[in-house]
């Protein structure tokens, strides 16, 4: 009995200890007017755990790409699923990944590796305002913004890090603008707050007179 309880005791002590070494960080990221922008994607480069290989989807739903803005790791497989009435030709030149197929009305794709870090633009040949961007990279965490413009990371462990984002409506240069560099102390929860300049969005209206090829 007094064994079980020794180890109980233990247990509850390396979980308190994982707690407490472990720290916090959260992003918000704004345009110059301060509103919130989503589709953002936010790296944590520093010590941290290998990512394991998954499958993503992504979908094809109203002649949009969703989600607009994709995270991946080197490793991961991505299928496109067609839920529109309409056959897409997707496609992409991007030096990270290129590859071209045809997608049936109602059907998906088989799975697609991404086995390169980068940003991989995709469109569609036969819907022309279709895009998404596919962005692979090897940081132990990555994720993207949401609609409040905001993403947090948990259970990082104390040290220092480099905190970059990237966003498909910044326009080239001043890559300084676009990350920091941070030292976390555990269980030091720290928040870092990017204010980008954008470009106007280059998503257009389809066109419908192609929507049933």
């Amino acid at each position: 009995m007094r064994h079980w309880m020794c180890g109980g005791l233990l247990l509850v002590c390396l979980v308190l200890s994982s707690w407490t070494s472990a720290a916090g960080l959260s992003v918000q990221v704004t345009d110059r007017a301060g509103k919130p922008v989503a589709d953002a994607v936010v790296t944590v480069l520093g010590a941290g755990p290998r990512a394991v290989p998954a499958t993503r989807i992504v979908d094809q739903k109203q002649l949009t790409f969703l989600p607009y803005v994709e995270v991946f790791h080197p490793g991961d497989s991505l299928v496109f699923r067609n839920s529109d009435g309409t056959r897409h030709h997707v496609y992409s030149f991007s030096p990270a990944k290129q590859f071209e197929l045809v997608v049936d009305a109602n059907g998906r794709s088989a799975p697609l590796l991404l086995d390169k870090t980068g940003v991989v633009a995709v469109g569609c040949n036969i819907h022309d305002g279709m895009i998404s961007y596919l962005y692979v990279t090897d940081a132990p965490y990555a994720a993207r913004t949401d609609a409040s413009g905001r993403v947090s990371f948990e259970g990082l462990p104390a040290g220092a890090f480099e905190v970059r984002v990237w966003q498909p409506r910044l326009p080239p240069g001043r890559p300084d603008l676009r990350q920091q560099s941070i030292v976390l102390a555990a269980p030091e929860k720290k928040t870092v707050v990017f204010q980008l300049t954008l470009r106007p969005d280059s998503r257009r209206q389809f066109d419908r007179e192609h929507t049933h090829y």
